[in-house]
């Protein structure tokens, strides 16, 4: 069995990642052991679950996967939890375009997981059964199996629970009220990310204690363990030969990977050596790949124009031929320049001649997906890959050598800087979603070293 649980809601802001925090935290307390998965490709809120768990959290995202990957994404994540909680994204059946594929719903009817809907409950009263009674209708089934109110009071609590009972029939399993002194901060591309909060365990046990008072966790583990089993096939993969070194890029300025993607590489034979751009003199030793991930390059590009060994130990290992990816944020180190926030130009590792600088708007966003032009180091001529982007920040030479088309939609444009030894671009993707893109930059990885070694 895997007891599991997804808390959805009608809007993005109503409370989603407060409440999943807090019972995951509570589930802890409790002396469970709670995984997480976030529906659709978000980076951030998987870094609150991890901070919550001190456990990797896992991103499922059915525009990436077929249902069969993220069913048994999903059954490996889970494989030693006592329960797993899914968090959805924006609204319950918020998906590609205006369909529902690629939802919060999509992931709870592919994976059977039964959702509680977390409804801000400020500024209303009998139309928050209306709104309940909305979303359980409007498909069939739609797996919503309870309701967590959020931001009421808890004199109105009992009253409104009542109601949306006798109105709807689903159960309410309780509520957090309104809580300044937890609330989490946004930026440009989210939520502030996990480790950028000093109090942050503070603020997760302040609100699991609360959860623990004001929400049926009992309840909840009751609904999870309701869910049938899934007895997916997880396909194996044959590691490569060899056991390539790749430097992995994590700090606070690249932060951005999906933790399943990298157990791809590590499930292929990689051995990832996480090193960083902003404390770091140079990369580690006797690397043979290297991945550059997303992240907020912008905020600290002062930092990391200063770290010249670096930028110059990057710059020497690209350019001499080191397999590399650098998405996104990756993308904008290897420039030659790259504006911060207040307009200020920083020099950065100087591998692309162009500039990074800052737009203002998201310049491009969401899903698409990519067609290489020709061959390069992880695809060839003609062949896809699903792939996500979201960047306020934007380049002088955002490459030509990909064409990104939107799904269910006319745009296109063209994208990203390949060659036999590079990937660099804006859009991101999964390595889950096409395995043997990995290969191929482990297999790389492995050449690279062995050209070394005969050098020496």
């Amino acid at each position: 069995m895997t007891p599991r649980i997804l808390f959805c809601a009608p809007a993005s802001g109503s409370g989603k990642t407060t409440v999943t925090c807090a019972v995951l935290r509570a589930f802890l307390r409790r002396g469970l052991r709670p995984m997480a998965c976030k529906s659709g490709p978000d980076y951030i809120d998987p870094m609150f679950h991890s901070q919550v768990l001190g456990a990797q959290s896992c991103n499922l995202d059915l525009f990436f996967f077929s249902r069969s990957v993220a069913r048994a994404l999903l059954a490996r994540n889970a494989e030693h939890a006592d329960v797993t909680v899914l968090e959805g994204a924006m609204g319950y059946y918020d998906g590609i375009a205006m369909s529902s594929d690629a939802s919060a719903y999509d992931l709870a009817r592919t994976t059977d997981t039964p959702s509680v809907l977390v409804v801000d409950a400020r500024g209303r009263a009998l139309s928050a059964a209306a709104e309940v009674q909305g979303f359980q209708s409007f498909r069939q089934p739609s797996q919503i199996a309870g309701v967590v109110l959020n931001r009421v009071s808890p004199v109105l609590y009992p009253r409104l629970a009542e109601v949306i009972t006798r109105e709807t029939g689903l159960p309410v399993f309780g509520y957090l009220p309104v809580m300044k002194d937890c609330v989490i901060e946004s930026r440009h591309l989210g939520l502030v990310t996990a480790e950028e909060i000093t109090d942050l365990q503070q603020k997760l046990d302040r609100i699991a204690q609360q959860a623990e008072q004001t929400i049926d966790l009992n309840g909840l583990l009751a609904l999870a363990r309701s869910a049938p089993a899934l007895d997916p096939e997880i396909p194996a993969l044959e590691p490569v030969t060899g056991r390539p070194r790749i430097a992995v890029a994590r700090d606070k300025a690249f932060c951005f990977y999906y933790e399943a993607s990298l157990q791809v590489l590590r499930d292929l034979g990689a051995e990832l050596i996480p090193f960083s751009p902003l404390k770091d003199e140079a990369l580690p030793e006797n690397m043979q790949g290297l991945y550059l991930g997303g992240g907020y390059p912008e905020l600290y590009a002062e930092t990391l124009s200063r770290n010249e060994t670096m930028r110059r130990s990057v710059c020497e290992a690209v350019t001499g031929g080191m397999p590399t990816i650098a998405e996104c944020g990756g993308f904008l180190y290897l420039h030659r320049t790259l504006k911060d926030p207040s307009g200020t130009s920083w020099s950065m590792a100087g591998v692309l001649d162009a500039e990074g600088y800052p737009t203002g708007k998201l310049s491009r966003f969401g899903y698409v997906t990519l067609t290489a032009e020709g061959d390069s180091l992880l695809f060839r001529r003609g062949e896809t890959m699903p792939a996500h982007e979201f960047h306020y920040w934007d380049s002088t030479v955002p490459g030509r050598d990909f064409l990104a088309q939107k799904p269910q939609s006319s745009r296109q444009w063209q994208a990203g800087v390949a060659t036999e030894t590079l990937y660099a671009g804006f859009p991101h993707f999964h390595f889950a979603s096409k395995p043997e893109t990995a290969r191929r930059f482990l297999e790389q990885a492995l050449a690279y070293g062995r050209r070394k070694r005969a050098q020496k």
